[in-house]
């Protein structure tokens, strides 16, 4: 759905769920900025039973001048009503009749109609979504600070202070928005209350400890999400814990926390372990979370249980492999040669200088690299980007025609981590073609895998049943996991 989409109907009502946080709130105000500017008299309410109370929601509320107004009662039917941050029909949100419908949503699908509805659930906030909708009609935020910093704000509380947020799209809007920093502050500063002050110190004195994996469970009563931060990131204080998972129970979700600080075990990956067909989770290598679903737990038991059974599945299902000093047994293993496939390669000296502090960013994650004069960077059939020496890369491609021309879902780009600038990789990206030159030994994997390459010892690839597990036949500490659908595509057996 494009925003534009909207500017046919007159009478428009914003609608975000009852007792909305900031990133309802960032969100309601985007949308009403956007038609207001178009020339519409939109407004923007939220129902329910309780007015916005919190400390840092008022100031929100106050400072950026955002037109939410609570209207318990509401028998209005405007030709349009527009659910942000939420979807019509769900128990979070009061029903409003209207003539049409249109949603704009972060959260998993709940809404059966089509047309104007803009529902994207791998995003970290509604607001990211609404950023997004702006830049493709060719607006930006930064027009008016007051928007941008609501929208930062959205995301920032709605991702537990950026802890969760794991898409591209929402670091790209983190690093554009230019902001009203003291204000930021000051919300962020009025955040927990004496009441979710006790909660968090309830919560903590009642934690469970697990010393074969070193991780810890901890239940809290009912509280604003931050405050599951909180609570989790004093935990990760504590000598011999190297997981915490801090989770409470509402009507509408069972909201959770992760942190690690081991490098053995990414955050991100035990939350969408944690919520794998029952909720969502993701977020950083160390800092992550997400909610499952009540309907989708019913009837598994306890959520302690749940949630303790599942880490218990996660630290059992991995094998740990460190390519630099792991040599695979490659007698039992096939030889294959690369199939002849025109892929991108980008020289990182090109783009920035040698010797500069780079972020990698990529729909699978970032790379930091510091860039060398024989470094380049592989962009894969589906975007997947990976950095390879200039020596293996003449061993192993040859230079075509043209430039690098393909379209992804994310496009990835690369970022100067000292002066944060930020540079697209496709338009830098050249031809080049496989050649039967690279063999690799490769075999199915039959359990899952962690696998630390030698060219990032700090982040790991998963591996599952099914995906390859390969090394260079030149090389014997260069091991990596091939997924098994891109398996066929690029390689074929020869021995």
């Amino acid at each position: 759905m494009r925003l534009s989409e909207l500017l046919k109907f007159d009478d428009i009502v914003i609608q975000c769920h009852d007792t909305p946080d900031a990133d309802a709130l960032a969100s309601g105000f985007a949308v009403h900025w956007y038609l207001t500017k178009m020339g519409k008299k939109p407004r923007f309410i939220y129902r329910g039973v309780h007015e916005v109370s919190k400390d840092n929601l008022i100031i929100m509320l106050r400072e950026l001048e955002i037109p939410a107004e609570f209207v318990p009662d509401f028998d209005e039917k405007p030709e349009l009503l527009i659910n942000v941050d939420c979807q019509h029909g769900q128990k979070n949100v009061t029903d409003t009749d209207a003539e049409n419908i249109a949603i704009i949503d972060h959260h998993e699908r709940c809404w059966k109609g089509n047309e104007l509805t803009e529902i994207r659930s791998n995003i970290g906030s509604c607001a990211t979504v609404i950023w997004d909708l702006l830049r493709f009609e060719g607006l930006d935020a930064n027009e008016d600070k007051k928007l941008a910093t609501a929208l930062y704000y959205g995301l920032y509380t709605d991702t537990k202070r950026f802890n969760e947020v794991a898409h591209p799209l929402d670091k790209d809007m983190i690093d554009s928005l230019q902001i009203n920093k003291p204000l930021v502050t000051t919300m962020c500063n009025s955040n927990i209350s004496l009441d979710e002050l006790k909660i968090t110190g309830k919560a903590i004195l009642d934690y469970k400890y697990y010393p074969e994996y070193r991780y810890m469970i901890i239940t809290a009563d009912k509280c604003d999400p931050t405050i599951l931060g909180v609570i989790s990131d004093f935990s990760m204080e504590t000598t011999d814990v190297d997981v915490c998972v801090a989770y409470y129970i509402s009507e509408e979700e069972v909201k959770f926390s992760v942190r690690s600080c081991t490098k053995e075990v990414h955050a991100n990956e035990v939350a969408a372990f944690l919520a794998e067909g029952i909720g969502g989770g993701g977020g950083h290598l160390y800092k992550a979370g997400g909610a499952l679903r009540p309907n989708l737990i019913q009837g598994m038991g306890d959520v302690f249980d749940i949630i303790k059974g599942r880490m218990d599945s996660y630290y059992k299902k991995y094998e740990i492999i460190y390519a630099e000093r792991t040599v695979l047994d490659t007698s039992g293993m096939k030889l294959y040669e690369k199939l002849p496939q025109t892929l991108g390669c980008v020289k990182l000296s090109n783009v920035y200088p040698v010797g500069s502090l780079v972020e990698i960013r990529t729909l699978e994650g970032d790379i930091n690299v510091k860039i060398v004069d024989d470094m380049y960077l592989m962009i894969g059939l589906q975007g997947e980007v990976y950095p390879i020496s200039e020596e293996k890369l003449r061993s192993s491609y040859i230079k075509g025609e043209g430039r690098f021309e393909r379209t992804f879902e994310y496009e990835p780009s690369i970022h100067n981590a000292v002066t944060g600038a930020k540079t697209g990789v496709l338009e830098y990206a050249e031809n080049v073609i496989s050649t039967a030159k690279t063999k690799i030994y490769a075999r199915p994997l039959t359990g899952c895998v962690k696998l630390f390459t030698m060219w990032d010892d700090e982040k790991y690839y998963s591996g599952e049943p099914g995906d390859y597990i390969a090394v260079r036949e030149d090389d014997e500490h260069d091991i990596y996991i091939i997924n098994k659908e891109m398996f066929p595509q690029l390689y074929k057996e020869i021995g």
